[in-house]
């Protein structure tokens, strides 16, 4: 089967501080009513993620957008200088305040995926909360040096680093990437569909038109994960000024990822609304995206955040 995203009712081209241009899309209901930003993370595209927010744009008004270097979005001049988790940071508050300068400001919620997430965590703190509440999907959350589940981080992104730089960057076409994720041990129960759905979303065409390539350069994506170990964000609760809930991948699974142990210990440290999707992994959006909404739709529930 091939899903489709349907086209967006409207297109934003977004100019960063840098000159960077970041492609926003609104899906869904133009209505009024509570507005969800989502976006993807490290490698991925926010439209291979559609199985998991199609199905939101029924309620809500949905903004989906990528990381810059990812996705829709052509590369950025600034290159790796750029490529920043504190350029990210300045990026999102960009996007939320221009899509609520020019679409109307609504109620919204962030819902975000491991480095889109970890990016909503740094910019709450240090920027402040325009969110009625954030939802972070698996965050790469690494914890202080000594603690418990630092070396399990610490061997999860160094390896993923070192894979990115040696991963295939160049395709005859996106059927071939898409056979890739299908034969991958941590991809290959993705829904129906999805393994050429995230293919044709994060590939572009070659600019001398001969292949594909993938539109975050795999020197970029390791430089996120190298980065990971470096960010010092490992905040409290309390610390947003909103409410927030982690959705992670499944400790009990097997072969989790080391994000499922540090979400689980974030959230025992410091009293996290916490859920874990049984049988998930990291890209659990895309196993399981049925349960996903739910326990997105039960949070906001409980936050009294409905649709008009």
């Amino acid at each position: 089967m091939q899903i489709q995203v349907p086209a967006p009712h409207e297109t934003l081209e977004l100019v960063m501080g840098d000159g960077a241009v970041i492609r926003v899309r609104r899906h869904g209901r133009t209505d009024g009513g509570v507005r969800l930003f989502v976006s993807n993370g490290n490698g991925f595209a926010i439209d291979g993620y559609y199985p998991f927010w199609g199905p939101l744009a029924d309620r809500y008004e949905v903004v989906a957008f990528d990381v810059r270097n990812h996705g829709q979005n052509p590369p950025a001049a600034s290159g790796r200088d750029g490529h920043t988790y504190a350029q990210m940071t300045l990026d999102l508050e960009r996007v939320v305040r221009e899509v609520s300068a020019r679409w109307g400001r609504e109620p919204s919620v962030g819902v975000f995926h491991s480095m889109s997430a970890r990016t909503a965590m740094k910019h709450a703190i240090e920027l402040g909360f325009p969110w009625q509440a954030l939802i972070l999907f698996d965050p790469p959350n690494v914890p202080p040096l000594g603690h418990r589940t630092y070396e399990i981080m610490d061997v999860f992104e160094r390896r993923l680093a070192e894979w990115a730089m040696r991963r295939q960057d160049r395709f005859t076409d996106p059927s071939e990437l898409a056979r890739q994720y299908a034969e991958t041990r941590a991809h290959a129960n993705w829904v129906p569909g999805v393994h050429e759905l995230m293919a044709r979303a994060v590939l572009r065409r070659d600019q001398t038109g001969d292949g594909w390539v993938l539109a975050c350069p795999r020197e970029l994506e390791a430089s996120i994960y190298l980065q990971a170990m470096t960010l010092n964000v490992w905040p409290p609760a309390d610390a947003y000024g909103g409410p927030v809930k982690l959705i992670a991948a499944d400790p009990q699974a097997k072969g989790a990822p080391g994000p499922a142990f540090a979400n689980r210990a974030l959230a025992e440290d410091f009293g996290y609304v916490y859920e874990a999707i049984e049988g998930t992994g990291h890209m659990l959006q895309i196993q399981k995206p049925e349960e996903c909404r739910r326990a997105t739709l039960d949070f906001l529930a409980k936050l009294a955040i409905a649709t008009r």
